[in-house]
């Protein structure tokens, strides 16, 4: 994988969002870690980003709300959707903002590949 290609990981809950970068970082991936989705946008996290990978439920801005606001300044960076919970029609909310997929909490590493090559269409 080329260290190249930058992921935006972004996840209120510390210990995932570690886990996660580390994991990506193992992997041969640039990251970058953001608490929270205004954070990622203060900080320009969209602006040179090869995919972003946001938790749905956080405190402030949602992953799909974060996602609206992308799409809304024309933002073509994939979006992977992760979460913990089981909520009817999420799946369906997820892919009509056009988000690359959703991923349920505790994920697979072949899962989160599979999702980065077809976001990074590696």
């Amino acid at each position: 994988m080329s260290e190249e290609l930058l992921i935006a990981v972004i996840d209120d809950d510390e210990p995932f969002r570690t886990a996660l970068l580390e994991s990506l970082c193992s992997l041969g991936y640039d990251v970058r870690g953001f608490a929270s989705a205004e954070e990622f946008i203060a900080q320009d996290g969209e602006g040179g980003c090869d995919c972003v990978i946001t938790d749905i439920h956080m405190p402030g801005m949602s992953g799909l709300d974060l996602k609206r606001l992308l799409v809304a300044r024309d933002c073509q960076v994939p979006v992977i959707m992760i979460t913990a919970r089981a909520e009817p029609g999420l799946d369906a909310k997820a892919a009509a903002i056009g988000a690359v997929c959703l991923l349920r909490k505790p994920f697979e590493a072949d899962a989160l590949i599979g999702s980065l090559e077809r976001a990074l269409r590696v």
